[in-house]
Order: C-alpha cells, then sequence, then structure tokens
C-alpha cells in the first residue's frame, strides 16, 4: 500500500468517475484502475462496486475510504508542520462553520491570507456534531460552532459575542419604516427560513413560541445560497444574523434589526488540545482570537 492509492480513492469519491479522477491524479485510466485493485488483493476486500462504469462505493470500501481521507489529511499536516519547522506557514487550513452562524468566517480568511499568502483553505459547512467530530479525528483545523454540548476538556474555545438576529430583505420588494422590528410584525411576512431542527431555525422558533405565535413560512431550506437568492427575487424575507453581512451583497438587500432577538447557545471559534495539533491551526486560531479581540 502506498499514499498514492489513497489518493486515487479520494479521488474516485469526488469525481465518481474513473477517467475524471486518472485526470485529476494525472495518471492514465487503467493505471487508477490497476493500482485500486491491487489495495483491494492487499486488503483482501472488494472497495468498489464496477460494472462498465463506477457504481460506487462498498460498504468496506466507505469504511476504508475514511481512512485514507484521515491519513491524506495527516500527510498534508506532516508537510505543513515541517514548513512551520523552517519558519514557513503553508497547506490547506480545513475550516469548518455552521450555516448561518451569527460570525463571517471570510473575516478570518482573509485575515489569514494576508498574514500567510501562501495558505489555501478549504470551508465546509456542517453542524456542531459533525464539526467537533471531525476536529477530534484530525479532519479539519478550525471550527466555528455552538458550544452547549462540547467537552472542553478536549477543545480550546474562543467565545464569541451572542449572535443578534435581523430581518434581510430586498428593497425592490419590501420597504420598512421600523428601526426595530418586532416578532408580531414578522408573523404577517412572508418569510424564508432554514429547515426545521437546524440550530438557527430553533432560535427564530423559540423566538415566536415565547410570544405566543406561530409562523407559516413561506420557505424553507437547508441551504443559505438558496435563502439568499429567494430574498432577491421578493419571494420572501429571511431571518439571518445581524452582523452577517448579507446586506452588503447587492445594493438592493437591506437589513432591519428584529428586537429581543438572540440565538439560545453560545458560538464560538474551537481547535483540538490534543496532539497532532498541526502548526497551521495553532497559529491561525492564535490570529483569529486577536482578531476577535479587537472588534470587542
Amino acid at each position: 500500500m502506498d499514499i498514492k492509492q489513497l489518493k486515487f480513492l479520494v479521488a474516485l469519491e469526488q469525481t465518481r468517475h474513473f477517467g475524471q479522477a486518472a485526470a485529476l491524479c494525472h495518471v492514465t485510466q487503467p493505471t487508477l484502475s490497476m493500482r485500486i485493485r491491487d489495495l483491494e488483493e492487499e486488503l483482501g476486500l472488494e472497495l468498489i462496486r464496477r460494472s462498465q462504469r463506477f457504481e460506487g462505493f462498498s460498504e468496506a470500501g466507505l469504511r476504508v475510504l475514511a481512512w485514507a481521507r484521515s491519513l491524506l489529511a495527516a500527510e498534508d499536516g506532516l508537510y505543513a508542520e515541517a514548513a512551520a519547522c523552517r519558519g514557513q506557514l503553508v497547506g490547506t487550513l480545513r475550516f469548518g462553520v455552521v450555516p448561518l452562524a451569527g460570525f463571517d468566517p471570510l473575516q478570518l480568511v482573509r485575515l489569514f491570507s494576508e498574514q500567510h499568502p501562501q495558505l489555501r483553505f478549504q470551508l465546509t459547512v456542517l453542524s456542531s456534531d459533525q464539526i467537533v467530530e471531525q476536529l477530534g479525528r484530525n479532519q479539519l483545523d478550525l471550527g466555528l460552532s455552538y458550544l452547549e454540548r462540547l467537552d472542553r476538556e478536549r477543545f480550546d474555545v474562543h467565545l464569541l459575542a451572542p449572535t443578534r438576529m435581523g430581518l434581510l430583505h430586498d428593497r425592490r420588494h419590501f420597504r420598512f419604516e421600523q428601526p426595530v422590528l418586532g416578532w408580531e410584525t414578522l408573523v404577517e411576512l412572508p418569510l424564508g427560513l432554514l429547515s426545521t431542527g437546524m440550530h438557527f431555525r430553533q432560535s427564530i422558533d423559540h423566538g415566536f413560541r415565547s410570544r405566543g405565535l406561530a409562523p407559516q413560512p413561506r420557505l424553507e431550506t437547508d441551504a443559505v445560497h438558496i435563502l439568499l437568492q429567494a430574498v432577491s427575487a421578493g419571494l420572501c424575507c429571511g431571518i439571518v444574523p445581524f452582523e452577517s453581512g448579507f446586506e452588503r451583497l447587492t445594493e438592493h438587500l437591506a437589513m432591519v434589526p428584529i428586537g429581543e432577538a438572540r440565538t439560545l447557545g453560545p458560538l464560538g471559534l474551537i481547535v483540538r488540545r490534543s496532539a497532532p495539533r498541526s502548526a497551521l491551526a495553532e497559529a491561525c486560531f492564535s490570529a483569529a482570537q486577536d482578531f476577535c479581540r479587537l472588534q470587542d
């Protein structure tokens, strides 16, 4: 077994196509197929379901694939650690963020990019539980997550300011004269909300229920970009974090604060404490802490 075989597996997961995976890895398709078969023979397992084309991973293949991703992440971490020992900060910062967090993660990406121009960034939208799990398995370097169920003995935390809520709308379709909106006003509007069960949606539902209100949202989605498209089209108004910066995306979008509206749980930046903790993760977490303190 060698690291290239694991890269071939991960490329196949990304492309779902033998030819495209081979092109991504800069090898011929027969080479990629042969090396994966060699790996299957060595492990004594069928990893790939095949006919004339790729049909997916077997159950065993999915389990091996998870290890392959971890080993490749460890390889990246090793090279980044070696670069740090030479006084350089290079590699890919793997940053997991919860959807509609009340803090714009791109602020940190811009900061890290300015401080370390050779860095690359991989941002993944995940639930808090997924972020904690992947940090623990060294599949992420940094997380932006809710903290209610976090084991603080395993993670270093920088607590962020409470998340306020605002109503995002398109001026071409909606106008509000009030400087602050109440929940009683919101319940009468065509609303676009994140799907039921998502953390930010739970805080919205609590805000309505605690006042005896029952909204009937026009749109529900688990994708933030769909929510933004719907707001821009005038289909609905969206309840989003007030400091999200979404109103700056186009000249037509505007944000009005919602009175007495905050998320239920605290939000924070988190990084694992246990080894191996990369120099890249430590440097970026420290820079993020300094940046956030200046914003407070």
